[in-house]
Formats: structure tokens, sequence, C-alpha cells
């Protein structure tokens, strides 16, 4: 069986291979300035992606006629980036987009209920004033003509770190990041001036996460102000409860990458839903988020989810305000549990889990307008697709929004009427804008980036499924070219998470297109322990890194081979990215005369130095069956330095000095490994980059740098280096 979709006349059908008793399933689509033989558009470069412009999510007016939008443009020269915007008339069909000017720069683009654009900046009308971030608004019309900025929030001291405005109009949630001990927004910090030390013990938590140090007892807080006449008033009200008995301590929105979606006001304006996470010597090995409930009394708020010790958050009360919808884990202290549709009667406080049945973790939960069904998204072989979930039965309907394919659906927002927004990316084209109405195909709002990807020469992407471990159906794709004639080299592509996947969709960082766009053919498979075929197959990893991950990649990679006839399998390198880049270290110990060379970014190369090192040690407790003195045989079966005196391939280490997940120090190591046996090796190191690279500037370095690698080694002349 084979299929594609077509995204514009530049990308064109492709014959899906076929070869019993592979299935060969899927698409193509879509594409760098080195010329490739055979190809007669230019293949997208390194710089091409670093510059693409990138979509944001929508925002729509109260009645749901109007949508606003910002795309981030990268200038090809100095990489600066900018965000403009556009607004655009959702009840004309063929309406265009039209741009408009905040007046400053913004972000954050949110309606308010009085169909005001609110919005965050640094930026300040007046010189003269004190650099932090505000919140801002402006009187937007319909041919983009703008009134204000007007100021709504500008807290003394302290930069906000976002808003959430009540559906009644009269008030607007702020937070901050602030000491503990503040009993308003506007606070001086009681930090010492004796020295630069930071000052932790067994009660403060985490000490550092993700990519930051943390700065003791000061958390993220939010604040309730009044609005008159659209500027914030009075001191605020704290959600956790300031200095009340019983008042929580700890992070809302979470932390590292918690934001809105944490907040979520009653329909009625009567209180607020809060996602936190409690602090405490316990924070760095639980995954206990709970949600909560404050009356914006200021008395200590209600905890709604003490029943469930693992993870609970997206709260979503119902339009009517008499049911809350929120996700759930079951099971403590696993980050990747699948993710259950809950609901709550509010009147009665009785809990039902609504998606138990169904074997899809879903995320992204919002209502329908009129609350008669609830919208998710959820990973789903290979897909991203939206589902209509039924609140009375727990029915649950995937909306096929786009024909041929979903790809990846995201920022889905319900609008009145049964229509909804959202934006769709693929492995062949950025985010654009839809609109859906009911049941009906969606229509593309937007051509931020689709006809601009038409100018490239096109790649074809083909699913492709084998047997595996455990005699298990495991399937993944190839990228390539599709003009392009063999022989091909092979990347075979190695995702991270574990508990991740490779799937249909754009990446600003690890993208299949532009490696494919090199001249290569990019193999991803998404091996035991990957999202998007059911909560066993995700959960096989645990305790087996090393086991049957590498079993189906050996043998995804010999079935891509035998799929494609025009890929050389003589010819081939391996990259990945955490777990991805613990997996090439695993691979240079244990199918060592495999490959050319190798690319490892943030790869764990000692499990006992990790423990250690990193910060959410219920991650590793969880994946090798406790801590390192608990479990030490498990961490050891798997750890790729006991094998290092089989290494013998070139290897690019790649690391950032701000990552605290999997520390730099990992990436070290293995350099030094490779150094003292003379194995032929680079060491690239970000020092203002975390587990990703952001900046635009490192990211057009990192993708030069490793398409170098692979050139070096691919595309030798000869066999004397």
């Amino acid at each position: 069986m084979g299929w594609k979709l077509l995204t514009g006349a530049a990308f064109t059908a492709l014959a899906s291979f076929g070869s019993a008793p592979l299935l060969a399933e899927d698409h193509g689509e879509s594409v760098s300035h080195k010329a490739i033989e055979g190809v007669s558009k230019t293949p997208m470069s390194a710089r091409d992606l670093v510059t693409m412009p990138r979509l944001g999510g929508p925002t729509a007016t109260s009645d749901g006629r109007y949508a606003v939008y910002s795309v981030t443009i990268t200038d090809p020269d100095t990489l600066k980036r900018t965000p403009r915007h556009f607004i655009i008339d959702l009840t004309q069909p063929g309406s265009e987009p039209i741009s408009f000017d905040l007046g400053i720069s913004g972000y954050g683009l949110t309606f308010g209920p009085d169909d005001f654009l609110y919005f965050l900046s640094a930026d300040n009308t007046d010189e003269e004033a004190e650099d932090r971030v505000r919140v801002w608004r402006v009187a937007l019309e319909a041919n983009g003509n703008v009134t204000g900025p007007m100021p709504v929030a500008d807290i003394e001291g302290t930069d906000i770190g976002g808003f959430k405005l009540a559906p009644t109009g009269d008030a607007i949630a702020l937070w901050a990041e602030i000491d503990r001990d503040c009993e308003q927004l506007e606070c001086e910090s009681n930090e010492g001036a004796t020295g630069s030390g930071r000052l932790y013990d067994g009660n403060n938590g985490f000490y550092r996460h993700w990519d930051t140090w943390t700065r003791p007892g000061h958390f993220n807080r939010v604040f309730v102000f009044s609005l008159e006449n659209g500027k914030v008033t009075g001191d605020g009200t704290p959600l956790d409860g300031g200095s009340a008995d019983n008042a929580l301590v700890g992070n809302t929105p979470t932390k590292p990458f918690g934001g809105s979606g944490d907040i979520a006001w009653a329909p009625d304006g009567s209180g607020v839903y809060f996602v936190a996470r409690r602090a405490g010597a316990e924070e760095p090995t639980s995954t206990d988020l709970d949600i909560y409930w404050s009356d914006l009394s200021g008395s200590a708020p209600v905890e709604l989810t003490s029943a469930n010790p693992a993870h609970d958050s997206s709260p979503a009360p119902s339009p009517d305000g008499s049911t809350l919808a929120y996700l759930a884990m079951a099971r403590p202290g696993y980050e990747s549990d699948r993710m259950v549709v809950h609901l709550r009667d509010l009147q009665s406080g009785e809990t039902r889990a609504l998606t138990q049945n169904t074997d899809l973790s879903f995320g992204s939960l919002s209502w329908s307008a009129d609350g008669s069904y609830l919208l998710a998204t959820a990973a789903d072989v290979l897909d991203t697709p939206a589902f209509r979930i039924n609140p009375m039965s727990g029915e649950v309907t995937e909306l096929n929004l786009i024909a041929g394919n979903e790809a990846h659906i995201g920022s889905l927002r319900p609008l009145p009427g049964d229509r909804m927004l959202f934006t769709r990316d693929s492995i062949g084209v950025p985010n654009e804008l839809y609109l859906a109405v009911g049941s009906s195909e969606a229509r593309p709002l937007t051509d931020a980036v689709t006809t601009r990807m038409g100018e490239f020469a096109s790649t074809v992407t083909t699913r492709f499924s084998f047997t595996g471990a455990n005699g298990d159906t495991v399937r993944g794709q190839i990228t390539r070219l599709e003009e392009q004639e063999g022989p091909i080299p092979a990347i075979l592509y190695i995702h991270g998470g574990p508990q991740g996947s490779f799937s249909d969709g754009w990446s600003s960082r690890w993208n299949p297109r532009v490696v494919a766009s090199q001249g290569y053919a990019v193999i991803s498979v998404d091996f035991h322990g990957s999202a998007g075929y059911g909560q066993e197959f995700m959960d096989s990893i645990n305790r087996d890194w090393g086991g049957k991950p590498l079993e189906d990649l050996q043998k995804g990679l010999a079935a891509a081979l035998e799929l494609d006839p025009q890929i050389d399998g003589s010819r081939a390198c391996a990259m990945g990215a955490s777990y991805g880049g613990y997996m090439v270290n695993w691979i240079a110990g244990r199918w060592p005369e495999r490959f050319d060379c190798l690319v490892q970014h943030d790869g764990l190369f000692d499990l006992r130095s990790f423990y250690y090192s990193t910060e959410e040690l219920w991650f590793p407790r969880w994946d090798f069956g406790g801590s390192y003195s608990e479990a030490r045989e498990t961490y050891e079966r798997w750890n790729p330095v006991n094998h290092v005196d089989n290494w013998q391939t070139p290897m690019l280490v790649i690391t950032g000095e701000l990552d605290f997940r999997v520390p730099y120090t990992q990436g070290i190591q293995s350099f030094t490994a490779l150094q003292e046996r003379g194995i032929p090796s680079q060491l690239l190191v970000f020092p203002d980059e975390n587990h990703w690279v952001l900046g635009a500037r490192n990211s057009l370095q990192w993708h030069e740098t490793v398409f170098a690698w692979l050139n070096r080694w691919l595309n030798k002349e000869d066999d004397t280096e």
C-alpha cells in the first residue's frame, strides 16, 4: 500500500517502493545549495533551514471572526530574528492576511474578551523608562490599523513572565519569578549581598534545572489583579496563598517548560485552576504535578488532584463551568506514562477517567465552543492527528482534517460555529495555518512557507514497516531527494527521548529534509520505546536501553536498504542526540564495524556519572529500576563506557555547556576516549546552548560542521583518510 500528500505543484508523485515482506506505506512531499547530479532544482541548504519563516500559534477574537498570528523572519545575512504580525478574516474564504505593526516589539499575542490585542514586550514607548517586560494592548482594526500601544501592567523591578485574561474582562493573572517571601509581585529580593555564592540544602529541591541554576527561595508565582479601563489596579492576590496557613510553595507555571496552559480561569471569573509542582527535597525524584483551585480570596488554594501521586496537568473547565477536564498519568515517577483525559464534576467532586480504554496519550486539551465535545491531539503511528472526544461516553474519533495524511497537527483553537483553527506541519513543509468547519476538510489560510519550499528540490518520504525485536511490527521512514539516482549514502537517524519519535513533522534542529538535501538517504526507525504505538510498546524500553532498540535499528537499516536499492549501505553514518546520542555511543562499542562515521550530540557516555550529575532523577530511576546504588547491575549492563575498548569509528561529538539534563562532561568524556585511542574525532562545544541548539548562528554552525563531517567520510574519493 502506498500513498502520498502533495503540497503544491512543486511536489510531484513518487511511486512507493514495495518488496515483500516489507510494507511501504508512505507518501511523498517534499528537499542544498550543493549541486547534486540529476537534481534539477537547488536543494535546500543549512542557511535555508535556519532562515525559514516560522509561523506561530494563532489567537482569535471572542466571536471567532478574526485571527491573529505571527511569523518570525530571520535575516539571511545577519541572522537576526524579527516577528511580523498578521490579521485575517476567518469568515471570508480566500481572505488575504494583512500585516500590522504593534508600535513596539511584542510576543505572546492574545485577544481579550474586549477584543483588544494584549501582548508582552520588553520595549517601552518612553526611552527614559527602565527596561523590563510589561503587558500592553492595542486596538486592532480589520484593515491592520493599530491604536496604541497602551500599557496594561508595569511591575516595578519585575519582568512579567506571562499573563492570562479573565473571560469576564475585569481581571488578569500575571506571573513572574520572585522571592517566595514577597507579598506582592512588586518586591525587592531578599537575597544577601555578601557574595556571589548560592547556598543549597536538602530542602531546596532542584538546585539546577534544564539550563538554569535555581535562585534559592525564588519561584514562579501567579498574582491576580483587577482591570479597570485596561490597566491593572491594586497589589494583586497570590494564587499560592501568600503567607496564609498551609500556603503552597512551588512553581506555577511549572519549570522548565510550563506556560499559560498551566493556568485556566473559571468561565465566570470566580477563580483560577492552576498546575503547580511543590518544592522540596523530593522534587528531583517526583513527577507529581497537581491541579489547584484558588477562589481569589488570598487563602491557601485547594488541591484537587491529591488522590493521584502522579502527573496531573492541562486544566480545562467546560464553558458552562460544571466540569473540569484535565490530563493525568497513573504511575508516579514515570514521565512518559499514558496521558488519560479525566473529568471532574465540580459540584460533587466525582472524577472519572474518560479515555482509559483508548490506548492513546493525549495533549493540548480543550473544549469545543459549545461544550459538546473535547478536542485533543495524540501521537499515532508517525502522525499527530486531532481527535474529538465525547465527554459522556469517552468515544474518541479521529478528525482527519487534512487529505492524505495529518502529519503533525498543533495549536488547536476551537471557535464558535463548530470551527477550529490549527497549524499543520510535516517533514516536507513547516507550519501553515488552517481552518476547519465541522467534519469537512480544512482549508489553508496562509502561505508563509509553502511557496518558498516549492523553490527547492523536492524530497520524498516513504514509510515502511518490518519485523523487529520480539517479532513485533516496527515502523520507520526514508527521506531522500526525489530526483536523485543511486548510489545514495545512508544516514541512520536515531531519535531521543527515548520515548519519542522521528514522526512526520517539521523540525528546526534535527530536520530530515535538509540532511537529505545534501545528497543522503535519511533512515529513521521508531524502535521499541517510541511514541505513537500504544503504551506497552513505549514501556518496552524500560531497563532495556541497549537491547530491543539496537536490534530494531539493525533490522530497520537492513529493511530500508532492501526496500530502496538506490541507497548505498556500504557508505553509512549514524547520528543522534540525547538518547539518540547514547545509542551512538552504544553502537560505537556494540556495532563497531557497521558505520563509516558517527555524530553524537548530548549523548550519555557513562551512566554512573550521568546519574550523579543530571537534575531530574525520576527519569533514570524509572528507566533503570532505581537509583544507581539500587540498580547498579542494570546501569552497568547498558553502560557505553564498558565497551569503549571496541570503539573504532570516527565520531563528531557535540555538546552545550548549559545542558544540565545530559551535562556536557558526558561529551568531554567520550571525546577523551576517542582521542586517547587515536580515533579520528572532533568536539564542538556551545558555551551558550542547552540540551538543544536554538540560536540562529549556532544552528548554522551546527549544520555546517555536521555536513562537513558527513561529507568527509561518505564522499571520499579514496580510502587513504
